[in-house]
């Protein structure tokens, strides 16, 4: 018996009439730059023709304004303008997704579903549903048509990129459309997002101040993915208590990314402070959305632990070695020195055995953007640099992690913490416990 087909499947139809929607609205900063506009007017009018277009090209602009060293700083600073958040679509929606999900009784499968939407964005909203059981459930529904208006969009990313790259080639972003439109393709697959949820509970078991909300599979589909609410406060409520306290919240942050990311080789790759929450007196840190998860090639994290251990020995040899690993191509001594700049910004706090902030005199959203301008300043010299795929989401999250750090005014001692983290590492044992762990959430 073959399968019904799916009527939100990424239909040629739906891409055209996205497409065109997007072209009218991009049109006024085609004009811009035909008719001579500086960077800055020109990227002013990109970001307001995304900010009109909606949907998931906003949502990719903003990824990669978290970039620090992907986009001319003019555009970056613009698409951080971009406001993820999204009206949420009323209830006939509602109704019709949870038909198409869970079939025409679905609301006799809750106790009680609230009408109005709890949170919006890009791709979807959340409802709050109470379980028969008693139990506070929030329901993650996505809008239609989003595998169309994805592909759409990422055909119209490759045009804007392309221009950037045309402008300022210093960054060949090639491998960086590829990664970023897997991962957005992976957000859209719920059944994928749930098996995730499951890995970061698998992961992070031994850690009980981390809280992972629970997937209920029975009542969860390709769009639709149910999971038990977790009541916290968000990370921006915590900002003024005690030292003491901002601290114990930054280290358990520090635990929740690079627990998984040491010694599975996953990262939770949405940095969004939203994405973090507090209960009572900040005893437990729970960790939301598992759309955006990278889930590592072993070797690469080889490379993240040996550039580690070269840059405290200033072992270049090493160091180079690590880029090799990651994909850099065509090192030299002007490009390994290039590279060297971003990586003693990143690793800095990891070096410098002492408690300490993760910078000094930095506002949130400005970290990272100084030392990236200077390093695209030295790539301009040596011709488009190819930004490996993989690098793209470790490079970001690093930087959110390090502005949620500036937010809370942390001040821990990271280099003896990442010391924790990667003792003992072996490549060969991060890749049987990936392994193992993959496949028992099904995702191998």
């Amino acid at each position: 018996m073959t399968e019904p087909r799916d009527p939100e499947r990424n239909r040629i139809t739906a891409r055209i009439g996205r497409v065109a929607s997007v072209g009218a609205n991009i049109s006024g900063a085609v004009g811009a730059r035909m008719m001579g506009a500086d960077q800055p007017a020109l990227a002013r009018a990109v970001r307001q023709a995304l900010g009109r277009s909606k949907g998931p090209l906003m949502k990719v602009a903003q990824l990669l304004s978290t970039i620090p060293d992907l986009l001319p700083p003019a555009y970056a600073e613009e698409f951080r303008k971009l406001q993820a958040h999204a009206p949420a679509m009323g209830w006939p929606f509602v109704q019709r997704r949870m038909r198409a999900e869970l079939g025409h009784d679905w609301e006799t499968k809750f106790e009680s579903f609230e009408r109005e939407a709890a949170a919006a964005a890009s791709l979807g909203q959340v409802h709050r549903a109470i379980a028969h059981d008693g139990r506070a459930l929030a329901c993650k529904l996505q809008y239609p048509d989003m595998a169309s208006a994805v592909e759409a969009d990422l055909g119209q990313l490759k045009t804007l990129l392309s221009l950037f790259k045309n402008m300022d080639g210093s960054i060949d972003s090639s491998e960086a459309v590829l990664e970023v439109g897997e991962r957005l393709r992976e957000e859209l697959d719920y059944e994928r997002e749930l098996k995730q949820m499951r890995l970061f509970a698998l992961m992070l078991a031994q850690e009980p101040r981390i809280q992972i909300p629970e997937p209920l599979e029975e009542l969860s589909t390709k769009r639709l993915l149910t999971m038990s609410w977790l009541e916290g406060k968000g990370l921006m409520h915590w900002l003024d208590e005690p030292q003491e306290l901002r601290n114990r919240i930054a280290e358990l942050m520090f635990k929740a990314w690079w627990g998984p990311m040491t010694h599975y080789g996953v990262i939770h790759g949405d940095p969004h402070l939203g994405n973090y929450a507090l209960t009572d007196n900040a005893e437990r840190l729970q960790l939301l959305d598992f759309g955006c998860v990278r889930i590592f090639p072993p070797r690469f994290l080889e490379g993240v632990v040996g550039l580690w251990r070269g840059l405290k020995v200033n072992d270049m040899d090493q160091v180079a070695h690590s880029y090799e690993i990651w994909g850099f191509k065509n090192l030299n001594a002007e490009l390994i020195d290039a590279l060297t700049m971003w990586a003693r910004f990143i690793y800095g706090p990891m070096l410098d055995d002492r408690v300490r902030t993760i910078a000094v005199d930095v506002p949130p959203g400005e970290y990272g953007r100084r030392e990236a301008f200077e390093v695209r300043k030295r790539l301009k010299t040596l011709g488009p640099v190819l930004i490996p795929r993989e690098f793209v989401f470790m490079d970001r999250a690093a930087i959110g992690l390090g502005a949620a750090f500036l937010h809370l005014k942390a001040e821990l001692n990271f280099s003896a913490m990442f010391a924790e983290s990667v003792e003992g590492f072996m490549t060969e044992a991060l890749a049987q416990r990936q392994s193992e762990a993959l496949k028992q959430v099904g995702l191998a």
